[in-house]
């Protein structure tokens, strides 16, 4: 059984691959924030060794991450039930601006003794969206089980991709290899990581401007590109329609995508749909 609480291509992914699948508590509407007390009863009453899929960081789509006290008793509970815990980690970078901190999760549990997985992609955080570039990690005892995996895995990818495209890998390489390159690459993601936490805070300061009789901190509280707004399927329609501004409908802001030039024209109209609320 994989428990999961993430967006749609997760369980299209494990459903295609007729694994079971459950839900686990993450989100909690009220607070838009983290609902860690059922988060952890989860955790608790889930069959031992099952196998969770947790975001290491900026959380997608919510934009809510746990705290690093959190993740600890999270990696407490993992062990005590014997979980087996695989990491997404799209966003690397994306939620500080440092990477060494967004990685903090994945540590915690490293530190812990767990063996995990990790899906980590450089689309985002390398601009290399197009090419698809990520590195799969998988820790495991001892060098014997270190090969069976490995073998396992291109048992897997053989009849799926066979050979990877090597362009985006051999830029990734590149950049990472040189450290000057690689300090570049760091305050260029900073920059970016720091650009969205700026349009947070410019979205919260005019939609309280405004007189928004709503409050409005959970999008500064929470990190990332994305932000769950907790507008309604029928408020994101007005947007569509009255203003021709396109999100999911539940309500998900891609944070990249607001501007200094468009941030006051989103604010305004989240307030005419939000204000009777």
């Amino acid at each position: 059984m994989i428990l999961l609480r993430d967006f749609i291509s997760h369980h299209n992914i494990w459903r295609d691959a007729d694994v079971p699948q459950n839900t686990f508590h993450y989100y909690h509407p009220e607070s838009r924030g983290l609902d860690f007390a059922s988060m952890m009863e989860d955790i608790k009453n889930a069959p031992n060794g099952s196998f969770f899929l947790l975001h290491a960081c900026a959380h997608n789509p919510t934009g809510v991450d746990p705290t690093e006290e959190q993740w600890r008793e999270i990696s407490h509970q993992f062990k005590v039930k014997g979980h087996f815990a695989f990491f997404d980690m799209a966003y690397q970078g994306f939620a500080s601006g440092d990477p060494e901190r967004d990685a903090k999760s994945i540590r915690i549990f490293l530190e812990d003794g767990h063996l995990i997985g990790c899906a980590q992609s450089y689309a985002k955080n390398m601009g290399l969206y197009g090419q698809r570039v990520g590195c799969l990690s998988v820790v495991c005892e001892d060098e014997k089980q270190a090969v069976a995996v490995k073998s396992q895995l291109q048992q897997l990818a053989r009849p799926m991709y066979s050979n990877p495209p090597v362009h985006g890998a051999l830029v990734v390489s590149t950049v990472l290899g040189d450290p000057e390159l690689k300090k570049l690459w760091l305050t260029e993601v900073k920059g970016m990581a720091d650009r969205i936490i700026g349009m947070r805070s410019a979205l919260r300061e005019n939609l309280e401007k405004l007189g928004s009789p709503l409050s409005w901190e959970h999008i500064t509280k929470q990190i990332g590109m994305f932000c769950y707004s907790g507008m309604t399927p029928e408020q994101v329609d007005r947007l569509t329609n009255e203003f021709h501004i396109y999100m999911t409908r539940n309500g998900r802001i891609s944070m990249a995508g607001v501007t200094t030039g468009n941030v006051g024209f989103l604010a305004n109209a989240i307030h005419e749909v939000t204000k009777s609320a």
